[in-house]
């Protein structure tokens, strides 16, 4: 009987140690909330590539608990307020951070005809 009650709570504080490991905290996500994230990651990603208007494959996407940051580099401010639009009309995004950069375009040389 004695060795039963040892197992028993021997086996509670397993299965509460393991419950405690999954558990989220604020800097670490639990894993629920992992997989739900990179569904959001997953759903975001394709909605941009989806939009005709957002030609550009360099928009990266990363999501926390929720929160989707976008960054990398696209063509104009316009673009960077569509992806942030199309961002947010996925399911499950609680606020978009956005971290875009326009692409600067190259100079172009003046020729100067002379003799």
């Amino acid at each position: 009987m004695k060795l039963i009650n040892l197992f028993g709570s021997f086996f509670l504080v397993i299965l509460l140690a393991s419950f405690l490991g999954c558990a989220s905290t604020a800097k670490q996500e639990g894993t629920g909330e992992y997989i739900d994230d990179t569904v959001i990651t997953a759903k975001v990603k394709a909605e941009i590539l989806g939009e005709p208007s957002l030609k550009s494959s360099e928009i990266n996407v990363e999501t926390f608990k929720g929160v989707v940051q976008l960054s990398g580099f696209v063509n104009s401010q316009a673009d960077i307020n569509k992806a942030v639009e199309v961002a947010r009309t996925v399911k499950g995004v609680t606020s978009v951070k956005n971290s875009m950069l326009v692409k600067q375009q190259p100079k172009k040389k003046k020729v100067i005809e002379g003799c």
